[in-house]
C-alpha cells in the first residue's frame, strides 16, 4: 500500500498529458489525485503500530546492495502526511492556474511522487534518487510559471542545490564502502567506521536543501520568483528533505562524529536563526522577508538536532529536542505554507510584494487581513498554535540538553521574529491606504479553501497536540538512544 501512496500521483500525471484532456479538467485531475493520495496517508496511518511499518522490498542494483526499500515509522509518517495536505491544498490554490495548467498539474504530481518517495526511502541510493529529481521538478516550476528574474533564479537554485546533492552522493559512497550496503536499515543497524570526512560531505549536502547559512543565498531568490504554490511547496516540504536526511541519516549512521562535532552543529543552528531574522526584519519585499523566515525556522531544527547529540546532556532533555526538531518540520510546513499562498494573493492581485506600496489592506479586504494575522502568529510561536508546541519543545530540550547559551540566543530569535511579523501587520494591513491598496480585494473561495485548513491544522496541533506527539516520541526516542550509544 506504500509504493501506491508513493506512486499514485506519478500515475495521475499522465492524465494531463491525454488528447482531450482541458485545462480545468487536469486540476481537477490534481486535485482529485492529491484527495485520494492523502486518504491513504490517513488509512496508513491509523494502521500504523510502530517500529518500521508498511515496509516492502525489491531487488534493484544487487551488485552494491541497493535496493528499492521502503518503509515509515515516527519520523517519516507526520512528514508524508504534512506533504499530502499541503500539496493537495496548493492544488486547491491553483485551480484557476492560466499558464499551461496542464504541465503545472503534471509538475506538481510528479514532486508529490518524489517528495513522499524520500521521506519513505530506507536505501541510500533510493533517497539520492528521489533527492535530485525535488532538485529538477522544483527548477522547472520556477522557471517556466515564476515571475520576475526567474530564469534566474531557477538557476541559481539548481546550481547550488545540485552542487549540495553531489556531496551527498560522495557522502553516500563513503557510507557505503564503510557498511558495504546502501540499506538505512543496516547502516543504522550497524554503523559504519567512517571517517568524520564523510559527516562533513553528507551534512553540506544536506544543509544546502535546508537552507542553513551560509549556503541558504539560493533560498531568497528562489522563492521570491517562484510562483505561490511553488513557494509553498519549497518550504513547505524540500526544505525538510535536508533535516530530515539529518535526522534519518547522518545522526543514526555518524553517531560518533555526529556526538563529536555536536557544537559545531549547535553554532550553525543559532547562527541561521539570528541571521535569517535579523535579514528578515530588514526586507522591504514581504515574500523575501517570509523567505528570511524559513532560515530562521530551520535553524531551530538545526539547534534541536545538534543538541541531542551532547554527550553531557541527560536523556529526556534530548528526546524532547528531536520532539521539537520534528514538531517544527511539521508546523513549519503548514505554516509557512499557508503565509506564502497568502503573499500569492497580493501578486495576483497587485503584481508587487513591495510593504510600503501597501497600507490598511484590513479596511478593503478583511478576512485577508484575518488569515495572514492568524499565520503570523502562529510563525512567531503565539500559545494555542503549532509554532509554540514545537518551540517550546526545542527551547526546553536544548537548555536540558546543557546547551544553555544556544537556547538564550535562539530565545532572542523568538522575540526578533515576533517584531519583524508585528512590523508587517501594522504596516502593510493598518493604516492608512498604500498606493497599490485599492487593487486589494479579499480571498476568493479557492484561495481560503487552500489557506483555512493549513492554519486549522496548526491551530488543533496547538490546542490538542498528542495524537501527532504521541506518532513522534518512540522514534525520537530510539533516535537518541541510537547517537547516544
Amino acid at each position: 500500500m506504500l509504493s501506491l501512496v508513493i506512486f499514485l500521483p506519478l500515475m495521475a500525471a499522465v492524465v494531463p498529458a491525454l488528447p482531450g484532456i482541458g485545462a480545468r479538467a487536469a486540476i481537477r485531475v490534481w486535485i482529485a489525485a492529491s484527495a485520494l493520495d492523502l486518504a491513504l496517508v490517513v488509512v496508513l496511518w491509523a494502521g500504523y503500530r510502530g517500529g518500521i511499518g508498511y515496509e516492502e522490498r525489491l531487488r534493484w542494483i544487487p551488485s552494491v546492495g541497493a535496493g528499492y526499500h521502503v518503509g515509515v515509522d515516527g519520523l517519516s509518517l507526520p512528514l508524508i502526511a504534512m506533504s499530502a495536505v499541503l500539496f493537495l491544498l496548493c492544488a486547491v490554490y491553483s485551480l484557476r492556474e492560466p499558464i499551461r495548467p496542464r504541465a503545472y498539474a503534471a509538475l506538481f504530481l510528479f514532486l508529490q511522487t518524489v517528495s513522499i518517495g524520500l521521506f519513505a526511502a530506507l536505501d541510500l541510493l533510493l533517497f539520492f534518487v528521489f533527492f535530485d529529481l525535488s532538485i529538477v521538478g522544483m527548477y522547472f516550476v520556477i522557471a517556466g510559471w515564476g515571475h520576475g528574474d526567474r530564469a534566474r533564479s531557477a538557476l541559481k537554485f539548481f546550481l547550488y542545490t545540485f552542487l549540495g546533492s553531489l556531496a551527498l552522493l560522495l557522502g553516500f559512497i563513503g557510507l557505503y564502502l564503510a557498511g558495504g550496503t546502501f540499506d538505512m536499515v543496516e547502516l543504522i543497524r550497524h554503523p559504519p567506521a567512517a571517517p568524520a570526512v564523510v559527516l562533513l560531505a553528507i551534512g553540506a549536502g544536506l544543509a544546502v536543501k535546508t537552507p542553513t547559512v551560509p549556503v541558504h543565498t539560493w533560498l531568497p531568490p528562489a522563492h521570491t520568483d517562484a510562483p505561490a504554490a511553488g513557494s509553498a511547496i519549497l518550504a513547505g516540504v524540500l526544505l525538510k528533505m535536508g533535516t530530515y536526511g539529518m535526522a534519518r541519516i547522518a545522526m543514526p549512521m555518524l553517531p560518533g562524529a555526529w556526538r563529536s562535532y555536536a557544537w559545531v552543529i549547535i553554532v550553525i543552528g543559532v547562527i541561521s536563526v539570528l541571521y535569517g531574522a535579523l535579514v528578515a526584519l530588514a526586507q522591504e519585499d514581504m515574500k523575501r522577508l517570509v523567505a528570511y523566515t524559513s532560515v530562521n525556522h530551520m535553524g531551530y531544527i538545526v539547534l534541536a538536532l545538534g543538541a541531542a547529540g551532547l554527550a553531557t546532556g541527560g536523556t529526556q532533555a534530548r528526546q524532547v529536542a528531536v520532539d521539537g526538531a520534528v514538531t517544527q518540520m511539521v508546523s513549519h510546513g503548514l505554516i509557512t505554507g499557508a503565509l506564502f499562498l497568502l503573499t500569492g494573493v497580493l501578486w495576483d492581485r497587485a503584481k508587487s510584494y513591495q510593504i510600503t506600496k501597501f497600507g490598511g489592506i484590513a479596511g478593503r479586504a478583511p478576512i485577508f487581513t484575518g488569515l495572514m494575522a492568524v499565520a503570523a502568529f502562529a510563525s512567531l510561536g503565539l500559545p494555542g498554535l503549532s509554532g509554540f508546541i514545537a518551540e517550546f519543545q526545542i527551547f526546553t530540550g536544548v537548555i536540558g540538553a546543557g546547551a544553555v547559551w544556544a537556547g538564550a540566543l535562539g530565545i532572542a530569535g523568538i522575540l526578533i521574529t515576533a517584531a519583524l511579523l508585528l512590523r508587517l501587520l501594522h504596516r502593510a494591513f493598518l493604516g492608512s491606504p498604500g498606493e497599490l491598496t485599492p487593487r486589494v480585494t479579499d480571498v476568493r473561495p479557492r484561495e481560503l479553501a487552500a489557506v483555512a485548513p493549513l492554519l486549522a491544522l496548526s491551530l488543533v496541533i496547538g490546542i490538542a497536540p498528542r495524537w501527532l506527539l504521541d506518532m513522534i516520541e518512540p522514534a525520537s526516542a530510539a533516535l537518541v538512544n541510537l547517537v547516544g550509544r
